[in-house]
């Protein structure tokens, strides 16, 4: 059974710091897919956070995250890690890992095939 479980989520104030984790297993976080993490806020749509290339070599962050995020996979321990600094109340939300197939970083969520069940950030200001 192919499955992706998150890890990091909590509680943090403005300015800290947190790290998600991805577990996958089944094979899925490895060189045979694309990672990305999204995000969800209460009465919002899920919106892409930062995406992962095959062997690590290409990342594209979304624009509300470029110089906080850091995005970084280990193809070997089948995971793929969110570090997130200087956090924002605009940045609580579920955030969820998520695997796709296709051959480059792609941001539109309809287009990865797996996904995890997601962790809540909350950020207090």
């Amino acid at each position: 059974q192919v499955q992706l479980v998150e890890s990091g989520g909590g509680l943090v104030q403005a300015g800290g710091s947190l790290r998600l984790s991805c577990a996958g297993s089944g094979g899925l976080i490895s060189s045979r897919y694309v990672m990305g993490w999204f995000r969800q806020a209460p009465g919002k749509e899920r919106e892409f956070v930062a995406g992962i290339g095959r062997s690590g070599g290409s990342i594209t962050y979304a624009d509300s995250v470029k110089g906080r995020f850091t995005i970084s996979r280990d193809n070997a321990k089948n995971t793929v890690d969110l570090q997130m600094n200087n956090l924002k109340s605009e940045d609580t939300a579920v955030y969820y890992c998520a695997a796709t197939v296709t051959l480059a970083v792609v941001t539109k969520s309809a287009l990865y095939n797996y996904w995890g069940q997601g962790t809540q950030v909350t950020v207090s200001s």
